[in-house]
C-alpha cells in the first residue's frame, strides 16, 4: 500500500475518462471508504468537459494507421495529459474543494489504438493497447498523486485489457438474490453480468459491439448533429435488415468472451460504409439511424441470448449507464428484446449515468495504491488479477 492512504479513512479521488467517442473528459469526484458490507461512495461532484475545437480530429488521425504521425502522437500524449488535468481542477471546484483536499486522481487517459489480440514477433508474443494524456503531466500540475495506464498491466498478464468496470460493476452493483446486467453505451457496449449473490470469478463481462459510436457518426453524417438526441429521429425510420445483418455479419459478434473491441473495428470507417451503402438504397436520415440503432439493439440482444443465458439461465434486471442512456427510444428497444428483464438505469440505484465511467476509474485508482488487484480475469482473460495502472507521483 502506498504510504499515507489508509483503509479506515475516507478518501476524495478524482476519476477522469474519455471514452471512445474522443469529444471531451467526464470527470467526477467521488469519497470513498468502507462499511460493513462493502464500499461507502459518494459522488460530490461530476463535470464533462468538451475538447477544444478541432482535437477529436486530431485524435482520429493519430488512432488511423494510414494516418498517424508519431510527431502528432506525442504532442497529443502531453496536451491532453494538460487538459485532464484542467478538468480536474474543474471538478474539484464543482465539488466545493481544492485541489489541497484531493487524496487521490485516476485517469484512464483517451485510448487510440487497441489491439488484444496477441501476436508473435521478434521471439515475443504480446498483446497491446495505447492510452495517452500522460498522468506524469496530471500529477505535477496537480500536486496530486495519479494513477494512470490501467489497461497495460492486464495484456501484460495476456488480457485484453477491457473492459475493466466490471470490478467495480462487482462492487457496487451485486445483489443478494438478482441477477444483473451492467450495460454500459458508451461509444463501445459494454456489458458484466452478475449472478445472484455473486464471487469475483463468477462476473462474465465483455464488450458486445458498438453503440452511441455508430449511431453519433450517422448522426454527424445526416443531422449535421452530433447525436440522434433521445433517439427521436430514428424513432421515426424503419431499420433496413439487410444492412443490420451485414454488420452483424462481422466475425466479432460470433467470437466467445472475453473479448474487446473499439473503433478499430466499428469506427468512422465502419460508419461511412454505412452511410453510403444506406444512400444508395435511398434510405432517409430516419431510416439510417433507425438501422445504426438496430445494430446496436441486436448485438446486445444476440450476446445476451449466445453468451449470458446459458450461463445465469435468467436476466432479472438490465441497468444502463453512459450516454447511451439518455436515448429514450435505445432503452424502449432493449426492453422490448430482453423481456422480462427490467431495464433501468445506474441513476435509478443512485450513481450517475454520466459519470459512471469517471467514478469506475477513481475506485480502481484507490484499489492501485493499496496494492488491490482490479482486473477480472473472467472479464479479460487475463491468467490471473492485476494490480492495475502506473502511479506517478507529484514534486
Amino acid at each position: 500500500m502506498l504510504s499515507g492512504f489508509h483503509t479506515t479513512q475516507d478518501r476524495r479521488i478524482i476519476g477522469l475518462m474519455s471514452g471512445t467517442s474522443a469529444d471531451g473528459i467526464d470527470a467526477a469526484v467521488i469519497r470513498l471508504g468502507e462499511k460493513d458490507d462493502g464500499l461507502s461512495l459518494d459522488v460530490l461532484g461530476f463535470d464533462t468537459v468538451a475538447f477544444p475545437t478541432g482535437l477529436r480530429h486530431g485524435l482520429m488521425e493519430v488512432s488511423d494507421s494510414k494516418t498517424g504521425r508519431i510527431d502528432e502522437l506525442s504532442r497529443l500524449h502531453f496536451e491532453l495529459g494538460e487538459l485532464f488535468a484542467r478538468a480536474a481542477y474543474i471538478a474539484a471546484d464543482s465539488a466545493g474543494l481544492t485541489m489541497e483536499e484531493i487524496d487521490l486522481i485516476g485517469s484512464h487517459g483517451q485510448t487510440v489504438h487497441h489491439l488484444p489480440e496477441r501476436v508473435g514477433r521478434f521471439g515475443v508474443e504480446t498483446g497491446a493497447t495505447l492510452q495517452i494524456g500522460d498522468p506524469s503531466v496530471i500529477a505535477q500540475r496537480t500536486g496530486v498523486v495519479t494513477v494512470g495506464d490501467f489497461r497495460a498491466a492486464d495484456v501484460a498478464r495476456g488480457g485484453q485489457g477491457a473492459p475493466l468496470v466490471p470490478y467495480v460493476d462487482f462492487l457496487l452493483f451485486r445483489h443478494p438474490e438478482k441477477v444483473r446486467a451492467l450495460l454500459n453505451l458508451g461509444g463501445i457496449a459494454n456489458l458484466t453480468v452478475l449472478p445472484a449473490d455473486p464471487k469475483p470469478e463468477d462476473v462474465l463481462a465483455f464488450d458486445t459491439g458498438p453503440a452511441n459510436m455508430l449511431i453519433d457518426a450517422v448522426a454527424r453524417a445526416e443531422l449535421e448533429s452530433d447525436m440522434d438526441a433521445d433517439g427521436a429521429t430514428a424513432r421515426l425510420g424503419r431499420p433496413a435488415e439487410y444492412l443490420v445483418a451485414d454488420v452483424l455479419a462481422i466475425p466479432y459478434f460470433e467470437r466467445p468472451p472475453p473479448k474487446s473491441t473499439g473503433r478499430e473495428l466499428f469506427g468512422d470507417r465502419c460508419a461511412s460504409d454505412l452511410v453510403r451503402a444506406g444512400r444508395e438504397a435511398g434510405l432517409s436520415s430516419a431510416d439510417l439511424l433507425a438501422t445504426a440503432t438496430e445494430i446496436t439493439v441486436r448485438s446486445i440482444e444476440d450476446a445476451c441470448r449466445r453468451f449470458v443465458m446459458p450461463v445465469v439461465t435468467r436476466l432479472d434486471e438490465l441497468i444502463v449507464s453512459g450516454g447511451g442512456a439518455r436515448n429514450g427510444f435505445l432503452l424502449e428497444r432493449l426492453a422490448r428484446v430482453l423481456a422480462p428483464a427490467e431495464v433501468s438505469t445506474s441513476d435509478d440505484h443512485g450513481l450517475s449515468s454520466d459519470a459512471k465511467e469517471a467514478v469506475a476509474f477513481a475506485v480502481l485508482a484507490d484499489r492501485t495504491v493499496r496494492g488491490l488487484p482490479g482486473s477480472l480475469p473472467g472479464a479479460t482473460g487475463a491468467d490471473r488479477p492485476a494490480v492495475l495502472g502506473k502511479i506517478c507521483l507529484p514534486g
